[in-house]
């Protein structure tokens, strides 16, 4: 198996913590999104929206991070990332839809060149950007936590919705957001950060990290 990926990508991230968590043996080619190297005519061919991260295996090629993680669950069952009760599969989807859906496309790469290429955004007002939509997510993702939470996003083992909401954290820290107002969250995030497995996916643990 081959993870198409790129150290900083938060989607390529929570996918990483995923195959480590399950202990999934692959291989990883990386593509540097600074440079444009997604948009090669050879990887547009494999993954036709020129984005990361993809997945290629027995002849078949995975993208979108919500359905490879799906995937990832449903090939390799144990440990589980989502709750045995469709009501709790269902709460765990929503959480993780929040983060990959709902604040992380608004804030990568190619949004935040557009606001500047496009709109003329200077650095403060992208940066406004992105703490906004970082806030306003993070402000319902943390009302679930507080009511589904045991330690981790929901319950007290990890689950797809870690997987996103760890990635999202570090995005967070890395624009200066201000987590205060999110306690759970940032104690999930540590919960997770000190499992090994967790701390192997970090960005700055990947061979094409700066």
């Amino acid at each position: 198996m081959t993870l198409h990926d790129y150290w900083r990508s938060g989607a390529g991230y929570r996918v990483r913590i995923a195959l480590a968590l399950k202990n999934v043996p692959h291989d990883r080619v990386t593509h540097d999104l600074r440079t444009g190297a997604q948009r090669l005519p050879d990887y547009v061919a494999l993954a036709p929206q020129g984005l990361v991260p993809a997945i290629e295996a027995d002849g078949l090629t995975l993208t979108q991070s919500l359905a490879i993680l799906e995937w990832i669950e449903e090939t390799w069952p144990d440990p589980a990332l989502l709750p045995a009760d469709a009501s709790g599969r269902a709460i765990v989807r929503s959480m993780a839809a929040l983060v990959a859906c709902d604040i992380h496309p608004l804030n990568n790469l190619r949004v935040l060149n557009a606001l500047k290429a496009d709109l003329g955004a200077q650095q403060p007002q992208v940066d406004a950007w992105i703490a906004r939509w970082i806030g306003d997510g993070f402000a319902a993702l943390e009302t679930l936590i507080a009511r589904h939470g045991a330690g981790f996003a929901y319950g007290d083992t990890p689950t797809i919705a870690d997987c996103c909401l760890v990635p999202q954290v570090y995005s967070a820290e890395r624009f200066a957001v201000d987590l205060t107002p999110y306690p759970h969250i940032v104690a999930v995030a540590a919960r997770m950060r000190a499992i090994d497995a967790v701390a192997a996916a970090h960005p700055s643990q990947q061979s094409d990290a700066d």
